[in-house]
């Protein structure tokens, strides 16, 4: 979710989570290599657990700067929406504690 100004509460750290999902995309590809060269089974597994990881330190981070931005900005401004944001990111955790 976008504050008024229309800036993510990730903004500041774009490009240190762009660079995390690429290395995670490069590891996503070597899990297809693996596959394709039929790799042994608990190997690829050590590796989907790396991946898996990988995206849940991302997410994790992303809804720390959800948390710090913008609920925190809305509960600061006393915005109607407050709630609504606390509401979505518990939701977000949910989510994040069943993958």
């Amino acid at each position: 979710m976008a504050d008024v100004h229309g800036n993510p509460g990730y903004s500041t750290d774009k490009q240190q989570l762009l660079t995390r999902l690429r290395r995670i995309e490069g590891q996503v590809r070597g899990l297809q290599r693996m596959v394709e060269d039929d790799t042994y089974c608990i190997d690829v597994l050590t590796q989907v657990a790396a991946v898996t990881k990988a995206l849940q330190g991302v997410g994790l981070q992303l809804l720390e700067g959800h948390l710090g931005h913008c609920v925190a900005g809305a509960a600061a401004g006393h915005d109607e929406r407050t709630g609504e944001l606390v509401r979505e990111a518990t939701k977000a955790v949910e989510r994040l504690l069943r993958a």
